[in-house]
């Protein structure tokens, strides 16, 4: 693969190797695998297929993995029941509930429910306000995933000037924060922008990292990206395609094949950031375990 594309597989599988050296001592030293949950609730495609890879990815680190479904039907006060019986049960070190939520159900209302000991998408307020102070805490999977990226490529973040398309607290918001504190792997200089923001593309082609986290399937083109600027694509999206077998392709926010030649270094749709989520869950996970950030 071209020392352009910065291979999320690849840097993933490392990270699970990593993680099943950690799971293999513990249980070495009759200690219990660490357990991860996963609450559902409907039959939303993208979400069952999420879910199916983080099984998979325990599975391949040694992370014993348990899923309870629920119909799309199943009411608030039933789904916060269920989140009650597994911060309550000391079998289960993390726990995630799947989002998008049917409309009916409050996803705020259910995140906040969750311990934030268990909390291991790092979405609870009380670790959001600890990743903001830079204390140790469970950090939002996709965020994690983009800083070990960035890290594990090689990619200088001090002083550089960060450009964040996207404002969401599942992704741009937090990212954002991470890159700008005062930290080991920080110190950048962060520009977050979102639908309201004005001459866009003459911030964007400003930047030395760009990373497109906007929900908007191919939406950086090659004139809003500097020469030789890291490219970091966070979306994914099906679009009709009748000359694939599955009669779609995915693609992210970023026009890859019009990018590329502008970029230093891009990450690819699929196998890019997709792969460094579910690690940093299973990272969580372990931390949990340990019980080292709540005590």
């Amino acid at each position: 693969m071209s020392i352009k594309i910065i291979d999320g597989k690849a840097i993933a599988a490392d990270l699970k190797k990593e993680i099943a050296a950690q799971v293999a001592a513990m249980i070495d030293a009759e200690n219990e695998a660490p357990h991860l949950a996963a609450i559902i609730v409907g039959e939303d495609a993208a979400s069952q297929t999420y879910v199916a890879s983080k099984e998979r990815a325990c599975h391949e680190v040694g992370i014993t993995s348990t899923i309870y479904r629920m119909p799309a039907v199943a009411s608030e006060k039933e789904l916060i029941e269920m989140v009650d019986f597994l911060n309550n049960d000391p079998d289960i070190d993390g726990f995630i509930v799947q989002l998008p939520l049917p409309e009916h159900i409050d996803a705020n209302k259910i995140i906040e429910r969750i311990d934030p000991a268990k909390d291991v998408d790092g979405f609870h307020p009380r670790n959001i306000g600890l990743m903001q102070l830079g204390l140790p805490t469970y950090l939002p999977a996709t965020p994690f995933g983009i800083v070990e990226l960035l890290k594990r490529s090689n990619v200088k973040v001090n002083g550089k000037h960060v450009v964040v398309l996207g404002r969401s607290n599942i992704v741009g918001t937090p990212v954002s924060v991470l890159l700008s504190r005062k930290s080991e792997y920080g110190n950048a200089t962060v520009t977050l922008c979102h639908s309201q923001t004005e001459n866009l593309e003459e911030i964007t082609k400003q930047a030395d990292i760009l990373i497109a986290a906007i929900g908007k399937p191919q939406f950086v083109k090659a004139s809003m990206v500097k020469k030789g600027a890291v490219v970091i694509d966070v979306g994914i999206h099906r679009i009709e395609d009748i000359t694939t077998e599955k009669g779609y392709r995915l693609v992210g926010d970023v026009d890859f094949d019009d990018v590329v030649s502008e970029a230093g270094r891009i990450t690819p749709v699929p196998g890019g950031v997709g792969p460094m989520t579910i690690v940093a869950l299973l990272h969580n996970t372990l931390i949990a375990s340990k019980k080292e950030i709540y005590k």
